[in-house]
């Protein structure tokens, strides 16, 4: 069996990783958001492919979900004695090393896609990544403060701000002119089923369905997702700012109908919101808190019964 999964950070990394316990002899390609990455002290950091690399490839600091186990920042110590920012932005020393890998290989000449490849060689993930497009794409937020109406990166507005500042709007600049990297169409159009982590829908999964061809290429599969919002809230992170920032209600159902009939035939929601109907969509209910490698396997699992079973349903007709 052959899946496609679009990610982001965290809660994509985590399902992946139980994905892949549920289903261990399925093909499994991750397509992955760079719409987070940003050029820091002179080096090119790709965040949510770092998280989905280090979760799958045991290590990732599991407390915080994200950077290295183990981590140490003397690197970042030392930056701040010589007075060179940003300091928000917590870079440790083995996390340094990755990001000076891939900035000597762009530098050198090879894409991002190569280059991930490349760092997946050591990691070993269990799936093959590849970043949504080689093309740069940052994610920039319009705000308001008392230095009047701009706007910054997103990481900006995530780590430094916490999202504690309104966004006025958010857009993934560059995404338009940008494609998709080599092997991003083909792996769609060979999956059995495509699949939506409980990611982002706003600055993960829907950036990477911004780039031009993805989503039409989607749009032609079985699509399951599996809801990021239990109850009305995020599960962890801060989901409900961005959906505010586009307009839409922080919820389930809200989100199904971002994603839209025509692209999601399945949507899954935990039992907190086993009420919610999406004209079109097929909802179904379980527990989707990821408390333990149990339960984020049958999380997995679900998901993919699900995506199979409507699969069936729509090659019988």
């Amino acid at each position: 069996m052959k899946i496609v999964a679009l990610a982001g950070g965290i809660g994509g990394a985590r399902f992946l990783r139980g994905l892949r316990s549920a289903v261990p002899a399925a093909e499994i390609t991750v397509i992955g958001n760079t719409g987070d990455d940003i050029s820091l002290f002179g080096l090119r950091v790709c965040p949510d492919l770092d998280t989905v690399m280090y979760t799958l490839g045991g290590g990732i600091n599991e407390e915080q979900g994200w950077g290295r186990a183990g981590e140490t920042f003397a690197v970042k110590e030392e930056l701040g004695a010589y007075g060179v920012g940003p300091d928000w932005f917590g870079l440790g020393d083995r996390d340094f090393a990755t990001h000076i890998v891939r900035t000597q290989m762009l530098a050198a000449g090879y894409k991002l896609s190569a280059v991930t490849e490349a760092l997946c060689d050591r990691w070993k993930p269990g799936v093959r990544l590849i970043p949504m497009t080689d093309d740069q794409v940052e994610t920039h937020v319009v705000i308001e403060d008392e230095r009047g109406r701009r706007a910054i990166h997103f990481q900006e507005w995530w780590v430094r701000l916490r999202a504690s500042v309104p966004a006025l709007s958010i857009a993934a600049v560059g995404a338009e002119e940008s494609a998709p990297a080599p092997g991003v169409i083909a792996a769609i159009e060979a999956a059995d089923v495509v699949l939506f982590p409980p990611s982002n829908p706003v600055v993960s999964i829907g950036t990477i369905l911004a780039v031009p061809g993805i989503r039409d290429a989607i749009a032609a599969k079985t699509v399951v997702g599996v809801s990021p919002i239990i109850g009305g809230a995020p599960v962890r992170g801060m989901a409900d700012a961005c959906l505010t920032a586009i307009g839409v209600e922080t919820s389930a159902r809200a989100v199904a109908e971002l994603y839209g009939l025509g692209l999601l035939d399945g949507w899954l929601v935990d039992e907190a919101d086993a009420d919610v109907r999406v004209e079109g969509i097929e909802v179904r209910s379980r527990p989707l808190l990821m408390t333990d490698a149990d339960a984020t396997a049958a999380i997995g699992r679900a998901a993919v019964d699900l995506a199979l079973e409507l699969k069936q349903e729509e090659e019988a007709l």
